[in-house]
Order: C-alpha cells, then sequence, then structure tokens
C-alpha cells in the first residue's frame, strides 16, 4: 500500500504542476510579460511547488535529511539530466542576460549553502545546522533576486504590445485551474514525503539517500516534463528559464522557508554532492558562453554526468 500511496502522490504532484503552470501561464500571457520571464517566475515557481511542499512538509516532520537531500538532488537533476535531454531535443538558445545574472545568481545561491553549513570548519561548532537565521538569509537574498525580476517585467511590460487573443483568455477559469493545481501539490507532496521515508526505513536506505534520488527525482519530474514539452514547441527562453528560476527558488526560498520552520541538521556527505552542484552550475554557464546555446553535445555530457552521479551516490550509500 505505501507503493501504491507513493505512486499517487507521484502523479497528484505531475498533474498539479500541469495545471497549475498551464494556467499561471495563461495568465500571465494577460500581464504582458516575456517567456523567459514567465519561465523563470511562474512556471519556473510552479514546477517548483513539489519541492517546497516535500521540504517544508519533511522540516515539519522532523526528516531534515530529506529536505536538504531534496533540494540538492532537485538542482543536480535540473542542471544534468534536464537540461541535458532538452538539449538533445532542441539545442537551448541562451539570452545574454541569463548567462550574465540569472545563472550566476544559481552560482551564488550554491555558495551561499555551501558557507551557512559549515559550521564545524568556518565557526568551530561541534555540528553542522542551517538555523533558522540562515533561513532568513537565504529569504532576503530571493526577496533581492525578486526585486530585480519585477523590476525587468515591469519594463518589458511597458515595452510589449498585447498578444493577439490575449482577451479571450479567461481570468476565472484558469485561476480556478491554479488553485486546483497547487491544491493537488500539497496534497501529493504529502504523500511523497511519507511514504518515501517508509520505504527508506525498510530498505534500509539513509534519509539523504531517499532525498537526493527518489524523491529529488520525484519532484523534479514537473521541471522534466514542462522544459521537454517548450523545447519540442521550441519555446527554448521558457525552458532554460524554468530550468535556472527552479534552482533559484530551490536554494534561496525553498530551503530558506524550511529552515526557518525548523532547523536543519547537515548530513556531512551531503557535501560531497553540494560541491558537485556548484561544480556543474559552473558547467552550465561555461557551456551557455559557447555561441551563446547549449547544443546536443553538450546536453548528452550532462545526460551521461546525472547517470554516473546516480551511480556513485547509490554506490556511497
Amino acid at each position: 500500500m505505501t507503493y501504491v500511496l507513493l505512486i499517487v502522490g507521484f502523479a497528484l504532484l505531475i498533474k498539479g504542476a500541469d495545471l497549475f503552470v498551464d494556467g499561471a501561464s495563461k495568465l500571465a500571457t494577460l500581464l504582458r510579460v516575456s517567456p523567459l520571464l514567465i519561465g523563470l517566475t511562474i512556471v519556473a515557481f510552479g514546477t517548483s511547488s513539489p519541492e517546497a511542499t516535500v521540504s517544508v512538509l519533511a522540516a515539519l516532520d522532523g526528516s531534515a535529511e530529506v529536505a536538504l537531500g531534496n533540494i540538492v538532488g532537485s538542482n543536480i537533476f535540473n542542471i544534468t539530466l534536464v537540461v541535458g535531454l532538452t538539449a538533445l531535443i532542441n539545442p537551448l538558445k541562451v539570452e545574454s542576460v541569463t548567462i550574465r545574472k540569472e545563472i550566476p545568481f544559481t552560482l551564488l545561491g550554491s555558495a551561499v549553502l555551501l558557507v551557512v553549513i559549515s559550521d564545524v570548519v568556518l565557526q568551530g561548532f561541534s555540528e553542522n545546522l542551517i538555523t533558522r537565521s540562515d533561513g532568513f538569509i537565504f529569504l532576503l537574498i530571493f526577496s533581492v533576486f525578486m526585486y530585480y525580476i519585477f523590476e525587468v517585467a515591469r519594463n518589458n511590460r511597458e515595452q510589449a504590445k498585447p498578444e493577439e487573443g490575449a482577451e479571450k483568455i479567461p481570468w476565472g477559469k484558469n485561476g480556478v485551474l491554479t488553485l486546483i493545481g497547487l491544491a493537488a501539490i500539497i496534497f501529493g507532496g504529502e504523500l511523497v514525503v511519507r511514504n518515501s521515508t517508509e520505504i527508506a526505513v525498510s530498505l534500509g536506505m539513509s534519509e539523504t539517500l531517499v532525498g537526493l534520488t527518489i524523491v529529488a527525482v520525484g519532484t523534479s519530474l514537473p521541471e522534466l516534463v514542462t522544459s521537454i514539452t517548450a523545447a519540442l514547441k521550441k519555446q527554448s527562453e521558457i525552458a532554460l528559464g524554468n530550468i535556472v528560476g527552479s534552482n533559484i527558488f530551490n536554494i534561496l526560498f525553498v530551503l530558506g522557508a524550511a529552515s526557518v520552520i525548523a532547523p536543519l541538521p547537515v548530513n556531512d556527505k551531503i557535501f560531497t554532492d553540494i560541491f558537485l552542484m556548484l561544480f556543474l552550475t559552473v558547467v552550465l554557464l561555461v557551456f551557455s558562453r559557447t555561441k551563446y546555446r547549449i547544443g546536443k553535445v553538450e546536453g548528452s555530457i550532462l545526460a551521461i554526468a546525472y547517470v554516473l552521479y546516480l551511480i556513485f551516490i547509490i554506490i556511497r550509500n
């Protein structure tokens, strides 16, 4: 029954995120913002809702390792497999503004995470912990990012013309779809946390490994589905904006909110994964600067990197 409920939870997460993104994206069209900004905000936040729900509920349930492992695992999954498969389907165009600000902002968030969890090395404490004050630091940096995004959106809206047929998009229907999607995400997230933790205990797996694998992949499926769909429709700006925006949202908002709710103890094994996340973000930045696109070769390298990482963490456990 536990496995059935886990599958039901994942199904609710995916369908809920699909409804949320679809409804919210149509509302964003009415507000006249660019595809890149839609990807960085509405779509990114919608597809990251499972991570947010799972990590916050894990913090409330006292499963701190699941919360942190989920965020780090999801970000590595996004940078490698999601970017890789999306680029293999259709090479991703990279706007210069994404290279200059959004991807470095992801790098900044990862670096801040590494600093705040290094209590033993930097401050001589007996254990590493993401405290409530650390959580407020994350949320403060996130508010700065959101201010920047809203300024860009405001300037973009002033220059943009209303899309043809936008006036026919119903506000009420899409508002309801967005709320239904959000409700499915929250309920599905609760099922995933509870049942994946039970499975982990029964199989002798650590909570960190479960967070990095089962939960991370499950909660990142909306990013994967959304980015691949965007790539098939040749909307590469939405695809890349979704991935970059999701990673920023995961570290700064989700981890910030989770640690404000309850301080998160840090398993020493997670340091390797965070260093890898930092390295992969730098790789993504380098790939993005090659002809301002992420092509099939770069996509193949990133996808293979995730397979190797998965093998490594399973052996490590």
